[in-house]
């Protein structure tokens, strides 16, 4: 094994060779590895080029009032599946990953995890059946085809996310960019064949956001990449020891990421009309454009700082993190100073929306500060902090439903103000966190490294 040997003021840094430490080398192997960039990457691209084309596509074959039922459903599924699954995926995750570095088989850990899935679903199926006539008649203007897409889609989004987990946690990177990507890929694929063969029932649209998670879970089962191999006995602690707290976090940090369009289209009176709505949910997607860099650069830079963590090398793992913020406060100041420029002529143009340079602005800048909370929560459950992430993205909640609330009579501004106050304030008690902690001397290890390297609680 290499070791780096510290910096002196007239020596650089040096590499020696140490005894192998079991442990150590253990930990590092249950860590996302460096090679998983390019092909999860490469579904992270397929899937968010396929996010902003399929809006372009869907809008001109049903109108955009025709089209605002599906741009609701689309924010509504992806609040609904990464916020209630991701920690599912998290943890089916970590757990293969410290079974694989312990050299153990994970197939008792997914028999664990998959009766939770199917409970989880379960529920919040039936309470969007409960609630099934007011969603129906408020957010997709009277058509069921469009609730029971949601429900489904829903349902079909709990294979995916397990699949997910069960890549990540083996080390399949190449089988965890094909689940993205394909999910990405088929929905465009399905809505430019039913734009080009004339169909226009909104109800055949929505089917094809609800079904295409499914597509890429095929995909990996054909090539057999959800096989896990028998292993000792799981218990119910091997998979739930932080999954409530990251369950409430991840509800709450995606409700805020796709909060915007869905609080609109509730909070809008007769003047605000379908059309307003969708093009809403067009500023939405330009402001997720930081978002995808964000990812892009996480995926870069994540899996040193979580190495640098495990070897303790603390100091240097202070040092990346601050380059880490600037380069994500470099990406955030990128898209709000080219949004507040260029945002409305590249609305026009692609979407042929007309939307305000303030409200473009504030949505960007919305975004640009939900990054930085972002990062700030992973490094915080990095150090055993998941529920000090879980209350600070509830703050974060709290503080989006009062300022939306009272804060302005313009259903646009009320909700631009609340979801920058809603970043800013969950940032806030991020920050705050992270220096308790490391006052305190709190130290990371392998497992919650996993849990903070794969929150990403939202799709582009």
């Amino acid at each position: 094994m290499i070791e780096l040997c510290p910096r002196s003021k007239d020596r650089p840094i040096a590499l020696r060779p140490v005894a192998e430490d079991n442990e150590q080398t253990s930990a590092l192997q249950r860590l996302p590895l460096p090679e998983g960039t390019l092909p999860v990457g490469v579904g992270l691209l397929i899937a968010g080029v396929s996010s902003y084309a399929f809006f372009k596509v869907g809008a001109a074959a049903l109108g955009k009032d025709g089209f605002k039922p599906i741009s609701t459903l689309w924010f509504a599924t992806f609040f609904l599946a990464p916020g209630f699954f991701l920690p599912l995926e998290q943890e089916l995750g970590r757990a293969l990953a410290h079974r694989r570095g312990l050299g153990q088989g994970g197939q008792p850990v997914v028999r664990r995890v998959i009766p939770l899935a199917i409970a989880l679903t379960g529920i919040v199926g039936l309470v969007i059946l409960i609630a099934s006539g007011q969603i129906t008649d408020r957010f997709f203007e009277g058509d069921w085809v469009v609730t029971a897409a949601l429900v489904v889609g829903f349902v079909s989004y709990a294979p995916a996310h397990l699949a997910r987990g069960i890549c990540s946690g083996n080390g399949r990177f190449a089988s965890y960019g094909v689940v993205m990507g394909a999910d990405g890929a088929s929905r465009i694929i399905g809505c430019l064949i039913l734009w080009m063969t004339g169909v226009t029932t909104t109800g055949a649209y929505a089917f094809v956001v609800a079904l295409a998670p499914l597509v890429g879970v095929g995909a990996v089962v054909a090539r057999r990449g959800l096989k896990t191999e028998p292993g000792p006995p799981a218990q119910w602690s091997e998979v739930t020891p932080n999954l409530g707290w990251l369950l409430l976090g991840s509800v709450f940090a995606s409700g805020l990421v796709n909060a915007g369009p869905i609080a609109v289209d509730l909070l809008r009176d007769s003047k605000f009309t379908n059309d307003r709505v969708t093009q809403f949910g067009y500023g939405v997607l330009l402001g997720r454009v930081p978002l995808f860099l964000f990812q892009a650069v996480q995926a870069a830079l994540l899996p040193r700082l979580a190495r640098l963590a495990v070897l303790g090398e603390l100091d240097e793992f202070r040092q990346n993190f601050r380059k880490l913020l600037v380069v994500v406060l470099s990406v955030g100041a990128l898209g709000v100073t080219g949004s507040a420029l260029l945002g409305p002529f590249v609305l026009s143009k692609v979407y042929n929306a007309d939307l305000s340079h303030r409200t473009i602005t504030m949505l960007v800048f919305g975004t640009a500060v939900y990054m930085v909370a972002l990062t700030y929560a992973q490094a915080v459950i990095a150090l055993h902090g998941h529920a000090l992430v879980a209350l600070g993205w509830g703050a974060g909640m709290l503080s989006f439903g009062l300022v939306t609330w009272l804060s302005s009579h313009d259903t646009s501004l009320r909700v631009e103000l609340g979801l920058v106050s809603s970043s800013v304030v969950a940032a806030a008690c991020f920050v705050f966190a992270l220096q308790h902690r490391l006052k305190i001397g709190i130290a990371p290890d392998a497992d919650s490294l996993f849990d903070a390297v794969s929150d990403v609680p939202f799709e582009v």
